[in-house]
């Protein structure tokens, strides 16, 4: 198995470098054109604005080359006026004229100075918000869940994730390219561009921090290099990775992971159960996807059912959970049920979920 050292590593490399190191989902904003548009029509109404005050009060002002000020002078007035442009040919001499200059006129000034600036004040707000929304996710991620590689298997890891009840807040994903974390951004979930091999990039992640991760990486290699920093950057999060070949499954585990998914022997598997029983590949197959139908969950033991066999349970209980020993339906250890076991039992799900609601599903999807 050769080390990940190829054109395609390069060119993750050179995008985690010039890429933004960690995207937030983006808020909803008003389109540019519109924007624009409102920025010049709250313009336009400070000028109208100060033209009738000028024209209401234009007795108190002169005029250099007449004397009277007319309605043209007091838009030509009020236009040189909030642009700072003063020249000087027109201004006010009367009391009443020289105060509603000081108190009304001048802060429309100010006002429209903002709004012709407000394309540059904007940019500077948006990098100070942008820097304030990244430092207090910071501050209050803790027990998140890491995704490595967001593509197939990654997404439907996360479809299963989220019928458990878990938020996407609670999300960070994790890859090389820039779109795929532009479409987790779409979704809601934050991203962070890099290669997940670099402990740097993981940290950005917050990775240290992380309750479990999840590795669907495209190469089985990467998928090794990824646990090794995971596990040394987090050593009690629980490591989910996914491999394609069976042989790598081993190393994987020697890696960290605590668990491995072998993703072409499944689907193999599946195959051949459905040649040999359509019916038989159904049933899996409905286990395995997402919705409606069967469904296999983890859950605890009920008080109604301690004390009993694994027989006499609602649920189709095929694995009993004790400690760290987990116990087949037939094995004999396994009945009577205990208060702290949990069961791995097949259920009946509906559309809203669990038909129990105790129920937690399990499964992931490949």
């Amino acid at each position: 198995m050769k080390l990940p050292g190829d054109d395609a590593m390069a060119r993750a490399a050179e995008e985690h470098l010039t890429a933004a190191p960690v995207k937030l989902p983006k808020q909803v904003v008003e389109r540019p054109l519109r924007q624009v548009g409102k920025r010049l029509l709250m313009a336009m109404l400070v000028l109208l604005t100060t033209v009738l005050l000028v024209w209401f009060d234009r007795d108190g002002y002169h005029d250099n080359s007449d004397g009277g000020v007319d309605l043209l002078d007091a838009v030509y007035y009020s236009t040189v006026t909030l642009s700072t442009t003063g020249y000087g040919d027109i201004v006010p001499y009367s009391d009443g004229a020289r105060l509603s200059n000081v108190l009304l006129v001048t802060p429309l000034r100010v006002l429209f100075l903002i709004i012709l600036v407000g394309t540059t004040l904007e940019v500077l707000t948006e990098r100070t918000r942008e820097e304030f929304r990244l430092n207090r996710w910071r501050s209050q991620l803790r027990d998140h869940t890491v995704v490595i590689g967001y593509g197939t298997k990654g997404r439907s890891a996360m479809q299963t994730l989220f019928a458990t009840g878990l938020k996407k807040e609670q999300i960070v994903v994790v890859d090389p390219s820039a779109k795929v974390v532009e479409t987790a951004n779409a979704e809601g979930l934050t991203g962070v561009i890099g290669d997940a091999t670099r402990s740097d990039v993981l940290l950005r992640a917050e990775l240290q921090r992380a309750r479990q991760i999840v590795i669907a990486t495209q190469r089985d290699d990467t998928a090794v290099l990824v646990t090794l920093t995971a596990r040394q950057l987090n050593r009690g999060a629980k490591i989910v990775a996914a491999v394609r070949e069976e042989e790598n499954a081993p190393l994987l585990r020697q890696s960290g992971a605590d668990a491995v998914i072998t993703s072409a022997s499944a689907a193999g598997r599946l195959l051949g159960l459905s040649v040999l029983s359509p019916s038989a590949g159904t049933v899996m197959e409905d286990l395995i996807q997402q919705g409606s139908g069967l469904d296999l969950i983890e859950r605890p033991v009920i008080k109604s059912e301690v004390g009993k066999s694994v027989r006499e349970t609602e649920d189709l209980v095929v694995n009993v959970l004790r400690g760290h020993r987990l116990l087949g339906y037939d094995d004999p250890a396994a009945s009577p049920l205990q208060s702290t076991d949990r069961v791995i039992a097949i259920a009946r799900v509906s559309t809203g979920g669990t038909e129990r609601g105790h129920s937690v599903r399990v499964t992931s999807a490949e």
